[in-house]
């Protein structure tokens, strides 16, 4: 049985929670020089972005503090550009995206609206 709406908003917030707890006081040169980190991050940014493929557009379109696109977009370049990612990118990503995204899934979570 596939996912439904609800596992995938869970999957995002767990993702986010995980990105947070391994990059948790590290400095974008520790990022960048630890491979293990920056593929468990892209990794967990991947799952990020496939579950919210199928976040229906009508719930999207009240949060607008948040690129969809460029977020469906970076695991595709994750997947397929893999070798032109840099490590600072995706530090800003992690430190400039997350937040508003885990608003919106914590939004969802509670209830707010209806993530089934």
């Amino acid at each position: 049985m596939p996912p439904t709406l609800g596992d995938r908003v869970i999957h995002i917030q767990d993702a986010i929670a995980a990105i947070r707890h391994i990059l948790k006081n590290r400095t974008l040169e520790e990022f960048s020089d630890d491979l293990l980190l920056r593929v468990g991050t892209e990794r967990l940014l991947e799952i990020i972005s496939e579950a919210s493929r199928f976040i229906p557009e009508e719930t999207k379109t009240g949060a607008t503090s948040i690129n969809w696109r460029r977020l469906a977009d970076l695991g595709n370049q994750l997947r397929r550009a893999y070798h032109r990612i840099e490590p600072a990118r995706i530090w800003v990503i992690v430190q400039n995206d997350l937040d508003p995204l885990e608003v919106f899934v914590q939004t969802l979570v509670v209830g707010k609206i209806d993530p089934d």
